[in-house]
C-alpha cells in the first residue's frame, strides 16, 4: 500500500504556531543574548505572540477546517466554532496571566525568561486539546500542557513548599497520565481505532466491558486533570505552594484544557454510552460540589480557599456536562461557564498576587482586613468578584449558574440542581468573608499595583460585569459554537 501524506491546512495550525513559536523564539534569545537583554522582551514577546493566535484564532469562526486529515480517514485537528472558542479562552488567559506575572517575578526574584516559555508551551498544549480529534493527539496534548505546568509549579525553588508542590504535581499527575493512556488502549482495543469519528461508528455496533472499562478510566485520568472529588487532593497543596501568578494560570488553563478534551470525547466518541457516563458524571458532580464547598470554608489562606473553590466551580461544570446528555445546552452552558470562570478568577487572583507584597506574605485572609479603606477601588473589584464566584447578579458567575441549572432542569436533573442551589449558598460564606474582612475590619494591609496589575483587574472587572449584563448574546456564541460540532459530527467528523 502507497503511503499517502496526510493534507495540512496550515491556517487551522495558525493560531497553534503562534503560541508554540513564540516560546521557541524566547528558547533561542535566552540561548543567543544575555538575560538582562531577554528579561525585559520576554513578556512583551510573550503578549504578542498571544495577540497573533488570538486574531488568528477569531478568524477561523464559521471556517469548520480540518488538519492532517487522509483520503478515506478522519482529521487529527479540526477547527470548528467550539475550538475556536477555546482557543480565545486559553489566548485571553495567557495575555492576562503576562500582566499578571510582569511585577510579581520582578519582586519575588523569579523574573527569569523561563516562566514565559514554559506557560507559552502549556499554553500550546492546551489549544491542541481543544483541537484534537483523535485519542493519541489528546494524550500527547495532555503532556504538553501537563510537564511545564509541573515545572512552573517548583518555580520558586528553594522554597520547600514550591518544591513539594511540583512534586505532588507530578507524582499525580504520572499516575493520572498513565490511567488515561490504558483506557486510551482499552477503547482501541474495543473498537480498533483512536479516531473519535471512529471510535462513535464502531460503538455502534454494540457496547462492551472494554469500552465501558476504557470510558471509565478516561473520566478518571481526567477527573485528576479538572480537580473533580474524590481525585481532587493534589489541589489546595499544588495552589498553596506554588507561585501565586502560576497558581492563577493552572486553576483556569488546566481546568479549561480538561474539560475541553473530555467534553470532545464524551460528545464525539462516546455518545453511546451516554446514559452510563451521564449517571457517572452526575455522581462526580454532587461529590466535588459538596466537598470543594465545605472544605473551603475551613481554610484561613486565600490561595488554599481559592483551590478548594476551583474545586467546586468543576462540580458545577460538571453539572452542564451530565445535563449534555439530554440538552445541547448543557454544552453550551458548560462553555459559557469556562468563560465567565476565566475573567472572573483570574481578577480574583490579581488581587492576590496585589497583596502578596512579598513571597508568602499576603496570603492569609486576615492580610485582606482594612483594604477597602485604603484600595476603595480594588476592594470594590474585589468584592465583585466574590460576588460572581457565589453566584449574584449582575455578574457573569450569576449568568453562567443561571445557564448550567436551566440546563439540567431541562434534563430533569432536580436532585443534583438541588445540590447545586444549597452548596451555592453556602460558598457565599466564604466568598463574602473576604468582603466583610475588608470593610468591616480595621488592618494595615497593604498592595503593590502597577499598570499592568492595575489593567489585568480592570479588564476583567469589566468582562464579568458585562457577562452579567448581556449574558444571551455571549450564550448564543457558546450555542453556535456547539451546534457547528454537532454538525461537523453528523457529517462524518
Amino acid at each position: 500500500m502507497e503511503f499517502q501524506p496526510p493534507f495540512i491546512d496550515y491556517s487551522v495550525l495558525l493560531p497553534f504556531l503562534f503560541v508554540a513559536g513564540t516560546g521557541i523564539l524566547l528558547m533561542v534569545l535566552d540561548l543567543l543574548l544575555s538575560e538582562e537583554r531577554t528579561r525585559p522582551a520576554a513578556p512583551v514577546l510573550a503578549v504578542a505572540g498571544l495577540v497573533g493566535a488570538l486574531i488568528t484564532s477569531v478568524a477561523l469562526w464559521d471556517s469548520g477546517r480540518a488538519a492532517f486529515s487522509v483520503s478515506g480517514g478522519h482529521a487529527m485537528l479540526v477547527a470548528d466554532n467550539f475550538a475556536v472558542a477555546l482557543n480565545v479562552i486559553f489566548t485571553i488567559t495567557g495575555i492576562l496571566t503576562v500582566l499578571l506575572s510582569v511585577n510579581y517575578l520582578e519582586r519575588t526574584g523569579h523574573d527569569r525568561p523561563e516562566f514565559y516559555m514554559l506557560m507559552l508551551f502549556s499554553l500550546s498544549g492546551m489549544m491542541l486539546m481543544g483541537m484534537a480529534n483523535d485519542l493519541i493527539l489528546i494524550f500527547l496534548a495532555l503532556e504538553l500542557l501537563s510537564i511545564p505546568l509541573y515545572i512552573l509549579a517548583g518555580l520558586a525553588w528553594p522554597r520547600p513548599e514550591s518544591e513539594e508542590s511540583a512534586l505532588k504535581y507530578f507524582i499525580v499527575g504520572a499516575f493520572s497520565s498513565a490511567i488515561f493512556v490504558y483506557g486510551i488502549a482499552l477503547i482501541y482495543g474495543a473498537t480498533g481505532t483512536t479516531s473519535l469519528p471512529g471510535v462513535v461508528t464502531a460503538a455502534e455496533g454494540g457496547t462492551t466491558m472494554l469500552l465501558l472499562a476504557g470510558a471509565a478510566m478516561v473520566l478518571v485520568g481526567f477527573g485528576f486533570k479538572v480537580a473533580a472529588a474524590p481525585f481532587h487532593m493534589w489541589t489546595p497543596d499544588v495552589y498553596e505552594g506554588a507561585p501565586t501568578v502560576v497558581t492563577a494560570f493552572m486553576s483556569v488553563g488546566a481546568k479549561v484544557g480538561g474539560f475541553a478534551a473530555l467534553l470532545r470525547i464524551l460528545i464525539v466518541a462516546l455518545p453511546t454510552l451516554g446514559e452510563t457516563w451521564a449517571t457517572a458524571i452526575s455522581v462526580l458532580a454532587a461529590l466535588t460540589l459538596i466537598v470543594g464547598n465545605l472544605l473551603a470554608i475551613m481554610q484561613p489562606n486565600i490561595k488554599r480557599m481559592l483551590g478548594y473553590s476551583s474545586i467546586a466551580h468543576a462540580g458545577y461544570i460538571l453539572i452542564a456536562v451530565a445535563a449534555a446528555f439530554d440538552n445541547p445546552d448543557g454544552l453550551s452552558a458548560a462553555l459559557f461557564y469556562m468563560f465567565a470562570y476565566t475573567f472572573t478568577n483570574l481578577g480574583a487572583f490579581a488581587i492576590a498576587v496585589a497583596v502578596e507584597h512579598k513571597e508568602g506574605e499576603g496570603v492569609m485572609l486576615d492580610d485582606y482586613k482594612g483594604l477597602a479603606k485604603r484600595y476603595p477601588w480594588i476592594a470594590i473589584c474585589m468584592a465583585f468578584f466574590m460576588l460572581s464566584l457565589t453566584g449574584i447578579p449582575p455578574t457573569g458567575g450569576f449568568a453562567a449558574k443561571f445557564f448550567v441549572f436551566n440546563a439540567a432542569v431541562q434534563a430533569e436533573l432536580f436532585w443534583l440542581v438541588l445540590i447545586g442551589i444549597i452548596t451555592s449558598v453556602i460558598s457565599g460564606y466564604y466568598y463574602l468573608r473576604v468582603v466583610f474582612l475588608m470593610y468591616m475590619y480595621e488592618g494595615e494591609g497593604e498592595m503593590v499595583l502597577k499598570p499592568a496589575l492595575v489593567s489585568a483587574v480592570v479588564i476583567t472587572a469589566l468582562a464579568t460585569l458585562l457577562l452579567g449584563i448581556l449574558p444571551g448574546a455571549w450564550f448564543d456564541l457558546a450555542r453556535q459554537a456547539i451546534m457547528q460540532s454537532v454538525q461537523s459530527l453528523a457529517a462524518g467528523g
